[in-house]
């Protein structure tokens, strides 16, 4: 199959993302990749010519999600009468390459993280005559070194910009290492210069990726290391870049550098994502992390010292190989001590290679039992933090048009999605609003001075 260039007809692409940010962020660099090959994107999977599944192995029974969609969709081109080339992409593919090719014929490419630079040349030399192209292994160069510029969709606010990859933590539940690698941390001049782009073509917020992005160490413009607390200060120093967040953070990551960026550079919004997975200190051991729930206390308050308004969020895994009733206690009560704003818990799942996979596992039922316990408590938290912003005066950056006539949409410093009758104008920018009502998930404002009377 070669490739379509200049003024041929352009072949249509289609991305399924499931998981993570960065995985977002990865789909956008793989469709600009390939539309300087003449590929241009559509939402439609049966009309497309090459069906990228952009895969996530976080959670159990990925794989098996992933063949079903795949068969889902061979069956939608085969009744629309037409043919298309599959790729499956991302952590799945990597981790489980060869078994999607034997299980799943009728894949053609797999493709890991580290390799995306890569597509553009084994969609050209695919035969379908041949078994599936695997393409899983992690090349010395830097896929960052070959892939385009990123440009932010037209008329985008915010856009993701990754900045750090892999893991060398090695949490016993956790895949990354292997599916994404080591850690690396983009030489600071790609950074800046992609968020300058993202900047003039009228992005206001950015989030900067990492699987571990605090312990971003990448080679700054004086030639010395740069952590994340002195990329962020350069971030913002760029016209137009109003906001900054980042994620996902490690608590043994956090250094003084990046609790100082929380209190002395606005731009850096006052809510932190920060997983604590366990407030036992023994699961915690037996994951492998490396913070006990004392540590990850004490970090929380020296968070807020430095940053009065600070908001968190967090991760928790329950039902871990072993976790006893008084270990989930000690998460409960961790959980209790902080207060988050907004948290993601889930029931553990082994995920093949990992070392706590071949541990005695929970009942499913207890893990159920435990899972449903604290995401109340979380449910609670979040409402409690919610209810207690009405009231409040607090900058919104408004993203998009609401379902209801005259209404906009934005975000809080906090991310919680907020609702005021504005003119649509206001898109883009950011404005100060009065919270007047607070739901499970959002919030609903008035401008918080009128808007002046046209004479």
């Amino acid at each position: 199959m070669n490739l379509p260039r200049g003024g041929g007809e352009a072949r249509r692409l289609y991305i399924k993302t499931y998981g993570c940010q960065m995985n977002v962020y990865d789909s956008g660099r793989l469709a600009q990749l390939l539309s300087a090959h003449g590929y241009r994107t559509t939402d439609r999977c049966d009309h497309a010519d090459v069906i990228v599944l952009n895969t996530c192995h976080i959670r159990e029974k990925a794989a098996e999600k992933v063949f079903s969609e795949l068969g889902r969709m061979k069956q939608m081109k085969a009744r629309d009468g037409g043919d298309a080339t599959f790729v499956v992409a991302g952590c799945v593919a990597q981790a489980e390459g060869a078994e999607l090719a034997a299980r799943a014929p009728f894949v053609d490419i797999v493709v890991g993280p580290q390799s995306y630079q890569r597509l553009p040349e084994l969609l050209a030399r695919r035969d379908r005559r041949q078994a599936a192209i695997v393409a899983t292994d992690f090349p010395a160069i830097s896929k960052f070194d070959d892939l385009p510029a990123n440009r932010p969709e037209a008329g985008a606010v915010s856009a993701f910009i990754t900045v750090q990859e892999g893991c060398d933590k090695f949490c016993s539940f956790c895949v990354v290492p292997y599916t994404r690698g080591a850690e690396y941390s983009r030489p600071a001049s790609q950074v800046i210069a992609e968020a300058r782009s993202c900047a003039a073509a009228g992005v206001r917020e950015i989030t900067l990726l990492g699987q571990n992005v605090n312990c971003y160490h990448g080679e700054g413009a004086d030639g010395r290391e740069w952590d994340l607390g002195r990329l962020i200060a350069e971030v913002a120093e760029i016209e137009g870049i109003e906001r900054i967040r980042y994620t996902t953070s490690y608590p043994a990551d956090v250094n003084d550098a990046l609790i100082a960026a929380h209190r002395d550079v606005p731009a850096l919004m006052p809510y932190i994502h920060l997983p604590v997975q366990s407030g036992s200190d023994r699961i915690l051991r037996a994951m492998n992390r490396r913070h006990t729930a004392d540590a990850y206390l004490r970090l929380v308050d020296r968070l807020r010292r430095a940053r009065p308004d600070i908001a968190l969020s967090s991760d928790f895994i329950v039902g871990f190989p072993g976790e006893s009733d008084a270990d989930f206690a000690a998460t409960l009560r961790l959980v209790e001590a902080v207060g988050f704003a907004q948290s993601f818990s889930f029931k553990y799942s082994p995920r093949p290679g990992t070392p706590a996979s071949v541990e005695p596992q929970l009942d499913d039922a207890l893990k159920a039992e435990r899972l449903a316990r604290l995401q109340t408590l979380l449910n609670d938290q979040q409402s409690a933090f919610n209810a207690a912003c009405v009231g409040r005066e607090m900058p919104v950056l408004f993203e998009r048009p609401g379902r209801r006539a005259g209404q906009v949409v934005g975000r809080s410093p906090y991310l919680q999605a907020v609702h005021v009758q504005l003119d649509a104008t206001v898109i883009g920018t950011v404005q100060q609003v009065r919270i007047t009502a607070s739901g499970a998930n959002s919030l609903a404002a008035e401008p918080a001075s009128p808007p002046p009377v046209a004479s």
